[in-house]
């Protein structure tokens, strides 16, 4: 033994070893572990997968003879069992580590070092078996440092394809990882990929899309759509749409996902909003989905203002449509007049309280007619439903004077102060002109407004006409 340590300079052997040790600590300090008084290093590797990998446990029961049920001699054996087992697929991005114990001689690297141990952790997969060992072995040349390769070997998952594990079908890789308990191998493999993900964003540094501010990710929040913002950016913006009542914006504030109308999930919104306003973002987002109901009528009650739909199983067109049942409160009304439910047959009050007034108002100031009216259904009685009407009236006429037509969709109606004619429905998000009421393809809204020919051709903007005639300025002479 000392014959053959004598024909290497050990010096040049430490300073190469040395060199690789530094050349690891550099680039994966996180899978070095150096006893240098035993002269072991452990390498710990975890396997991390291109993207996220397609990975398929397969059930691989062993047989009395030590044999697997999955080699050919097995088979005929096992065949019935392998059938009923359906193989478990999940998408990862990580794999648990490969461990090494490895015992560097002082020759090394123009001996080959001694691999003393290897293990998959949590067992995940059976290393003896696929004699990974060996393989690693094999790819030691005397002279060159091999720990390194190694790593990079088993980091990238490369070992996998040399074991035999992995394919392609239909362009996309898949690995197949055998395992005597598959059901119990895939909660573990799940729960290591999240928290390795977990540890790596908060670990990292991003850049918030919204303030430009670049913030460690334990201060951001990663959406599903994969963007990233500061979790400060996110709560201001998110709570003031629920606070406003705006619930379609409480999104992704991407423009690419703006675009695509991307809501946040409740556990997205959970992440950052407290309780209270979560129950009013499931609140709004109840309220929106059964306003989009045209038939719906909200309870009239003030304390209940449930949202009431059209009853089931009633024929078009017959009286009992009005009929509107509280599931909340249990108060029945109709649905023209908001009144007490009045039978099928009965005409809405309100109908009767609007000829009333009329009749009132046209009757002359003083006439016999109207003193009549007065003392049969009271004067001031009289008074009020006329200021009633005439409050109506004015608002409805206001209403057609100061707002463009209606959303062609829900019939909802906006006013606007400013800006172009392309209108966007706050209530269904329908694309409409302000001027003609006219529906707009949602991909080309503008398209509407620059084709000749159209009645709204060049009409993206309401122009007024502007006095720029030159006015002298006070306190400048003109030369």
């Amino acid at each position: 033994m000392s014959g053959s340590m004598d024909a290497y300079d050990l010096d040049l052997c430490a300073s190469l070893q040395a060199e690789e040790i530094a050349v690891l600590e550099s680039i994966h300090p996180e899978c070095l572990s150096v006893d240098a008084a035993k002269g072991m290093i452990r390498l710990e590797v975890p396997v991390e997968l291109p993207d996220a990998t397609a990975i398929s446990i397969q059930s691989d029961v062993l047989t009395e003879n030590g044999s697997s049920s999955s080699s050919p001699a097995a088979a005929p054996a096992q065949a019935s069992s392998s059938a009923n087992a359906s193989p478990k697929t999940i998408s990862l991005s990580t794999l648990p580590p490969i461990l090494l114990d490895v015992c560097i001689p002082a020759s090394y690297p123009y001996t080959a070092p001694q691999i003393r141990t290897i293990h998959a952790t949590h067992s995940w997969l059976s290393l003896t078996r696929f004699d990974l060992h060996g393989r690693l072995a094999e790819m030691w040349e005397e002279g060159e440092g091999v720990m390194y390769n190694w790593v990079e070997w088993i980091r990238s998952g490369d070992f996998l394809d040399a074991l035999g594990l992995s394919s392609t079908e239909e362009g996309r890789r898949i690995i197949r990882i055998p395992h005597p308990t598959p059901g119990l191998l895939l909660p573990i493999l799940q729960k290591f990929d999240t928290s390795t993900q977990a540890a790596r964003f908060s670990a990292n540094s991003f850049e918030c899309q919204v303030c430009l501010t670049s913030i460690k990710g334990a201060r951001c929040v990663m959406l599903t759509c994969g963007h990233v913002f500061c979790r400060s950016c996110l709560e201001d913006f998110w709570k003031l749409c629920i606070k406003e009542g705006d619930v379609g914006r409480v999104g992704c504030p991407d423009p690419a996902c703006v675009k695509e109308q991307r809501e946040a999930t409740e556990e997205e919104v959970r992440r950052v909003a407290t309780e209270e306003e979560v129950l009013r973002w499931r609140w709004l987002r109840m309220k929106r989905a059964l306003e989009k109901d045209p038939t719906l009528v909200h309870c009239p009650m003030g304390l209940c203002q449930t949202p009431v739909p059209k009853p089931e199983n009633v024929e078009e067109g017959s009286p009992w449509e009005r009929l509107r049942t509280c599931t909340e409160c249990g108060y029945s009304f109709c649905s023209y007049c908001k009144r007490t439910w009045h039978g099928p047959v009965s005409q809405c009050p309100i109908s009767a309280t609007k000829t009333l007034v009329l009749e009132y108002i046209a009757l002359e100031e003083g006439s016999v007619e109207r003193k009549q009216m007065e003392l049969r259904y009271g004067r001031t009685t009289l008074k009020k439903l006329v200021e009633e009407y005439e409050q109506e009236r004015a608002f409805h006429e206001w209403l057609e004077r100061s707002t463009g037509t209606s959303c062609p969709t829900c019939d909802l109606r906006v006013e606007k102060s400013s800006g172009c004619n392309h209108m966007t429905c706050v209530k269904c998000g329908e694309h409409y002109c302000y001027r003609c009421g006219a529906r707009l393809d949602r991909k080309e809204p503008y398209k509407h407004f620059s084709t000749p020919g159209l009645r709204c051709f060049s009409k993206l903007f309401d122009v007024e006409s502007i006095d720029d005639e030159w006015q002298p300025v006070e306190g400048f002479e003109v030369i």
